[in-house]
């Protein structure tokens, strides 16, 4: 089972300015909408294989919508990245924290998704 960080956990974290990534795995215009601040856009249906072979910092969060899929997309990370996986709890909607708009953290991975 994937571990979980709160909202608040991850404010603490990314504050304290900890080798940690956040990657959000919502389509692209939700997180263009709004999204945590430096995280990465990598939604689910185009994350691959070639996702694991990335260098990764020592921690990554995934977020979702509302925790659900980040949990899947969480495990599979965590079975196959040299780095700590969790799962924002309660996802994107339970996040309090400072928002940012635009898309500049997205990334296009190809078409592929093991999720």
């Amino acid at each position: 089972m994937v571990a979980e960080t709160t909202p608040d956990e991850l404010r603490e974290r990314l504050a304290d300015d900890e080798d940690i990534a956040v990657v959000d795995i919502r389509d692209p215009s939700s997180y263009a909408s709004g999204h945590i601040p430096d995280s990465e856009n990598l939604p689910a249906a185009t994350l691959g294989p070639e996702v694991f072979d990335r260098e990764w910092p020592a921690e990554v969060v995934v977020s979702c919508y509302v925790g659900k899929s980040s949990k899947q997309v969480a495990s599979v990370l965590d079975d196959n990245v040299d780095a700590d996986v969790s799962s924002l709890r309660g996802g994107f909607d339970a996040w309090d924290g400072a928002v940012e708009d635009g898309s500049e953290g997205e990334a296009d991975l190809g078409p592929t998704s093991p999720f």
